[in-house]
């Protein structure tokens, strides 16, 4: 089974859609944590109504809790979580119909990976994002949020709640640390929308690939918190 967790900050109207795309999903043997994270928005009055009229035999958890950050939720859903396999969804990201399937069937054709990751579109842009390569992981963020891990090597650990940027990237790293890597699933598994100027789940690594973003300049600070942690720069030289 794969438990699909997604933490929830202010964004109940982009919540329904992302629910509605795992509903659709062609892979059936899943459960839903949702981890509020705090929201000042109705998002748990939204979920309710919306799972009011849902018929699924699939389990739905949605819990509350003040406002931690990402990081916590997602470890706050990991400790919930009874499937062999983690997904830790974005609430404003929607998934092809056959998302988690192509990824469950990349584990068990590489039965060696510990998770797999697939293309996406951010607005119109496509992250082929690309084969899983160690020193390109090594050097700067390459791998989104968004793979399915097995739970049996998923740190023990979870997410380093500290670290307040490129969660994901510090993640990989982890893994990376502990032998653990990952597969890459050459094909476009879901999609993000971005709001505004830019969206506010913009991935990581795409702060190096469109530096003419302002928001940029506030990561470089964030990316030296990870270096050091992980010993980056010792390694490089």
């Amino acid at each position: 089974m794969i438990s699909i967790i997604i933490p929830v900050y202010n964004q109940a109207k982009k919540l329904i859609k992302t629910l509605e795309s795992i509903n659709s999903q062609s892979w059936r043997d899943y459960e839903v944590i949702i981890v509020n994270d705090g929201s000042r928005d109705k998002v748990e009055e939204i979920f309710t109504a919306y799972f009011k009229d849902l018929q699924t035999e699939n389990s739905y958890l949605f819990i509350n809790q003040k406002n931690l950050g990402a990081p916590a939720a997602r470890n706050r859903g990991a400790r919930e979580a009874k499937g062999d396999f983690l997904f830790f969804c974005d609430a404003d990201a929607t998934l092809e119909p056959t998302a988690l399937e192509e990824l469950v069937a990349a584990l068990q054709t590489n039965p060696e990976a510990s998770y797999a990751y697939p293309s996406f579109h951010w607005g119109r842009k496509l992250f082929k994002v690309g084969p899983f390569d160690q020193e390109k992981l090594m050097s700067g963020p390459s791998i989104h949020t968004m793979a399915l891990i097995r739970r049996s090597d998923f740190p023990e650990a979870g997410w380093d709640e500290s670290i307040k940027k490129f969660q994901d990237w510090d993640l990989w790293l982890t893994m990376l640390a502990n032998g653990k890597y990952g597969v890459w699933v050459d094909k476009v598994l879901f999609r993000v929308t971005p709001g505004g100027v830019y969206s506010s789940w913009l991935p990581s690594f795409a702060y190096k690939l469109l530096p003419f973003l302002p928001v940029v300049k506030k990561y470089q600070a964030a990316l030296k918190v990870i270096k050091e942690k992980h010993a980056l720069d010792q390694i490089a030289q």
